[in-house]
């Protein structure tokens, strides 16, 4: 049986989502400091901690021990990785900006045609 993040990865169209975002991304202004995290990798985190029923904290440990989160977000043993505040500022933008549900319910088309 395969690993359920996996099958997202393959029937997800993550790079749909991409435009949902455009009202958080950050612009840069000059090249100084830490660039920010994509926000397709960061909505992946949300639905880790949604489908696993992870707090910020454990996601982040997770992501850095578990082989199966890596390779569903796309990153590497050695990669950086959002720590717990960085989860929770970007989930808590997405609350401002009054995207969750429209987030999670085009996630849920996605996931409930292929699970049932």
């Amino acid at each position: 049986m395969e690993d359920i993040l996996v099958q997202l990865n393959k029937i997800v169209p993550w790079e749909e989502f991409r435009p949902l975002f455009e009202e958080i991304q950050y612009k840069r202004i000059s090249n100084a400091g830490r660039k920010a995290y994509d926000v397709v990798l960061m909505f992946k985190i949300l639905i880790l901690q949604s489908l696993y029923n992870l707090s910020d904290e454990i996601v982040e440990m997770q992501i850095l021990n578990r082989l199966s989160f890596m390779r569903f977000l796309g990153i590497g043993i050695g990669d950086d990785v959002p720590d717990s505040n960085t989860i929770w500022t970007f989930r808590e933008k997405i609350k401002e900006k009054e995207l969750t549900k429209k987030l999670f319910n085009k996630f849920d088309m996605y996931f409930n045609i292929s699970w049932f």
